[in-house]
């Protein structure tokens, strides 16, 4: 379904919903049977499906006219899956945990939580600001905060010090100190007159002194996420390839300033390792560059932590910088989302409300997932700190919240699908390809794009 008739259908049901929801079906009625689809994110590991199944047998238990069913479908095929069930009619109620792009790829797809929200009187204030938002398209609500990855600076301390050089700001608003007391603004060119300065090579020369080498460098300043060059595009600022009409694209500023960012740390300042060198045993880390140990500082998501004690015991978090004094912290958010097509939309949202409430911590520990709840992230991360031996400033994690990116990077777009995969052919071509106009690029990606939605 999609346009407005799922709306209207979200708010008839919702003017019924606390009557449904508290007289139940009556003794001799069937109770209501409501499937729970998983796994488009993640959910598939056999802890974290026992936890699920146990989760839904507690609901069961205690609810005598609704009746939840789980259904596990592995990731690999749970997309395609999941659109065959849709297209026969038979799809299920609830979703998840699904991140933002899992679900823009079912656009129009999910039930305007909305009118359920208002007639329940569902309270958002437990929530982090901002992150109700992070669900949110235009003025359909559909999701509901539950699990969020913030984006913030990684850093390695040591390499700090051994340059002479203060650490980056914890605090957004902070200014950056410099040896000889200037201070400076917390933005992009401040990083990367650092990154500069921590880019090393083999004889122990930085980028910015006369006879470095930049063809023997050993450590490298600056490690922007690479895998999605929407995300890398996002921790500018939050924007999308739409223009707003949804038929013209557009490269957004912030968007095109961050790609050559990034384009020039590879090529001009040799600051950001390239693709050639980010694929070596030396500086790949495990999938992640910062993990090698190798590389001063990293902007990554929360859940980078899975991997990052092989960077050493020195590292910390810090702000993420601004950009034309506007910080953005790009933010990976997980949840259930319930169909538009749900036969019983009342009943899905009394199950949604049990898995984003009663329910919430016994998921969240399965999935390893910072709380969206702000009561129970200081549990969270008093149990993630106890899995390295150094001290982090995990507070720069929660002030990260407010400055999540809205519009998400990963939000729908047009064809977005075919959208992707020119963008991934050209973060692999600015990877490992040298000279490039980068003017030129912007302006042949934004008309290969626009072919594609013409069509």
């Amino acid at each position: 379904m999609n346009g407005t008739l799922p709306r209207l259908l979200a708010a008839l049901t919702a003017l019924v919903f606390l009557t449904a929801c508290t007289t139940g079906t009556g003794g001799e009625a069937a109770p209501v049977q409501l499937r729970w689809y998983c796994c488009l994110g993640t959910g598939e590991q056999a802890d974290q499906v026992k936890a699920q199944q146990a989760v839904v047998d507690e609901f069961n238990a205690r609810n005598r006219d609704i009746k939840v069913k789980l259904e596990v479908v592995p990731y690999n095929s749970a997309r395609d899956t999941l659109a065959t069930q849709i297209a026969s009619g038979n799809g299920p109620d609830i979703v998840g945990p699904v991140g933002v792009g899992g679900a823009a790829a079912f656009h129009g797809q999910w039930l305007d939580l909305g009118p359920f929200i208002k007639a329940r009187g569902f309270d958002l204030r437990p929530y982090s600001e901002g992150a109700a938002d992070l669900y949110r398209i235009g003025s359909v609500q559909e999701g509901l905060p539950f699990a969020i990855y913030p984006s913030t600076l990684y850093y390695k301390a040591d390499l700090f010090e051994e340059a002479g050089l203060a650490e980056p700001p914890h605090k957004y608003g902070e200014k950056y100190r410099w040896p000889d007391g200037r201070e400076a603004e917390w933005n992009y060119d401040t990083l990367r007159e650092l990154a500069l300065r921590l880019t090393v090579d083999k004889n122990g020369k930085d980028a910015t002194q006369e006879g470095f080498d930049a063809g023997n460098i050993v450590q490298y300043g600056f490690e922007p996420a690479r895998d999605d060059l929407r995300y890398q595009g996002s921790a500018f600022g939050a924007a999308s390839l739409d223009s707003g009409d949804g038929k013209t694209v557009k490269i957004p500023e912030p968007w095109a300033d961050a790609w050559r960012f990034f384009y020039d740390g590879m090529w001009k300042d040799r600051f950001v390792m390239t693709g050639q060198v980010f694929e070596t045993d030396r500086f790949n880390g495990d999938g992640a560059a910062f993990f090698s140990g190798h590389v001063a500082m990293s902007v990554n998501f929360l859940w980078s932590t899975y991997g990052v004690a092989g960077a050493g015991p020195d590292w910390d978090l810090a702000a993420m910088p601004s950009h034309n004094g506007k910080t953005t912290s790009p933010t990976s958010a997980d949840t259930f989302r319930i169909l538009a097509g749900s036969k019983h939309p009342a009943e899905a949202f009394e199950f949604l409300s049990h898995l984003l409430g009663p329910a919430s911590n016994k998921l969240l520990a399965a999935y390893g997932a910072m709380p969206a709840r702000t009561a129970d992230q200081d549990a969270f991360f008093t149990k993630l700190a106890a899995q390295f031996t150094n001290t982090v400033d995990w507070q720069v994690v929660k002030d990260s919240v407010r400055f999540a990116d809205t519009p998400h990077s990963e939000a729908h777009t047009p064809k977005y699908n075919q959208t992707l995969a020119i963008l991934g052919t050209y973060r692999s071509r600015w990877m490992t390809k040298g000279g490039l106009d980068m003017d030129a690029e912007l302006s042949r990606l934004r008309a290969e794009i626009q072919k594609i939605w013409d069509r």
